[in-house]
């Protein structure tokens, strides 16, 4: 085993020991999460003013998304999925229950489970609102006119 040296390190320039100064404050540069928020809030509200002149909400319009396979979906898997709370979600589907596009259906298997599925009607109508939604994304990435993510963002976030 060798003694460990004894010859001195050489000495740091001195310009390397000093942490370079940023140009801006972090605060003057929003997250990354903060860009996300925005880009997303301004995106559900420009979609959800266009969904609501045909008189549905976002939500709704989601919930009826998540039921298009046939064999419909418990409440509890619904909320989990949308991440909308249970409460809420009991009043979104009490909504299109009564408009025509969602049906109740209780489990023939566990009488206590009651599934939720969307109507023919249901399916009518979320063809028109599925239009209107692809005619938004559409629009939104023209604008950007790139798949780069950076652009999308300072777009979605400019007032």
């Amino acid at each position: 085993m060798t003694p460990p040296s004894t010859a001195a390190a050489p000495a740091a320039d001195a310009t390397s020991a000093v942490p370079p100064v940023p140009s801006a404050s972090p605060a003057d540069q929003p997250l990354l999460i903060e860009l996300l928020t925005v880009a997303q809030r301004r995106l559900a509200r420009d979609l959800a003013a266009r969904l609501e002149a045909e008189g549905c909400t976002l939500d709704q319009w989601r919930v009826m998304r998540a039921l298009t396979d046939d064999a419909g979906r418990s409440m509890g898997d619904l909320a989990q999925s949308l991440l909308i709370p249970q409460a809420s979600l009991s009043r979104l589907v009490d909504a299109l229950t009564e408009a025509g596009w969602v049906y109740r259906r209780q489990d023939e298997q566990d009488r206590r489970r009651v599934t939720a599925h969307l109507s023919r009607l249901g399916r009518t109508r979320l063809a028109r609102l599925d239009a209107l939604a692809a005619a938004h994304d559409a629009a939104v990435r023209t604008a950007c006119g790139s798949a780069d993510p950076g652009p999308l963002l300072r777009h979605l976030t400019e007032a």
